[in-house]
């Protein structure tokens, strides 16, 4: 998975954890960079990316394969996990429907 420079300074502003290794982290391919694994650092980018960003970033298999309740239950802010709880359920809606 590639992201872009203006992406990787918007998530990685506070660590310096190498652009290679967020990259690898988000496709799978290793575990952690630096103190994140893929589910933390998914949810820094919840936190922070506009939801198109992330899904041109990451897709949207990625995004239905990371986006659990649990993941959901640590979002800081109650609008938030309202927004992600819908955004999870009209993913599964679109897939059961395609599929």
């Amino acid at each position: 998975m590639i992201i872009s420079d203006d992406i990787y300074r918007q998530i990685m502003w506070d660590y310096p954890i190498s652009k290679t290794d967020i990259e690898q982290l988000l496709s799978g391919e290793i575990e952690h960079a630096g103190h994140y694994n893929r589910n933390s650092l998914f949810l820094k980018m919840l936190q922070s990316l506009p939801w198109f960003t992330l899904l041109e970033t990451l897709g949207q298999d990625n995004i239905q394969e990371l986006l659990s309740d649990e993941l959901i239950a640590k979002l800081k802010s109650e609008s938030m996990r309202k927004k992600y709880n819908y955004v999870k359920q009209r993913l599964r809606e679109i897939i059961s429907v395609a599929g």
